[in-house]
């Protein structure tokens, strides 16, 4: 079960991830009212029925996780919106990727905590594959936004496997999210 905001997002770039996607950005913007979250990816893409299917809690395609009988991330993530009186929204066509979109209202005594945002990012950052991950933050009563990519960070601070790259990760982002 999902205990925090970042767990449903962690989920969703795995997802896209394991979709073969190349490029994945992760849109995270934080407004007094709300938490907006959309994740976009060029991965394979899902038909309509497709689509149908991954919002069924009693269905997973058995490819990805051929043990696993049940696919509980999208479903649960759609109650906990519902719930909120948040919005969900999942488009996607097959062989041109998908994006997954939600809000949460942030007054609403249901809405999930955000959780460690830092340690998601680096997470999503961190996940082993060939792929692009382009992170965009943005929250109100900040001059600006931030964001990063992954291969920039790769470059400045080296293999992201090593420890001493994810210190440094992990204290950079870090700094991007203190007020």
């Amino acid at each position: 079960m999902h205990y925090a905001l970042c767990d449903f997002v962690l989920d969703i770039v795995q997802n896209a991830i394991e979709a073969k996607a190349s490029l994945v950005r992760l849109d995270f913007d934080e407004s007094e009212r709300w938490y907006s979250v959309t994740v976009t990816d060029n991965g394979v893409g899902m038909t309509e029925s497709q689509r149908e299917r991954a919002l069924d809690p009693f269905y997973t395609d058995g490819v990805k996780h051929a043990k696993r009988k049940v696919g509980l991330g999208l479903p649960f993530l759609v109650q906990a919106v519902e719930q909120t009186g948040g919005d969900f929204s999942l488009e996607s066509e097959k062989g041109s990727g998908t994006k997954v979109s939600f809000r949460f209202p942030k007054d609403n005594v249901d809405c999930p905590p955000l959780g460690d945002l830092a340690g998601l990012f680096q997470a999503v950052l961190c996940f082993s594959g060939d792929y692009e991950m382009v992170i965009v933050r943005k929250k109100s009563g900040r001059d600006e936004a931030y964001s990063v990519t992954r291969s920039e960070l790769a470059g400045a601070l080296g293999d992201l496997e090593r420890a001493s790259s994810l210190v440094m990760l992990r204290d950079f982002l870090e700094s991007q999210e203190e007020d």
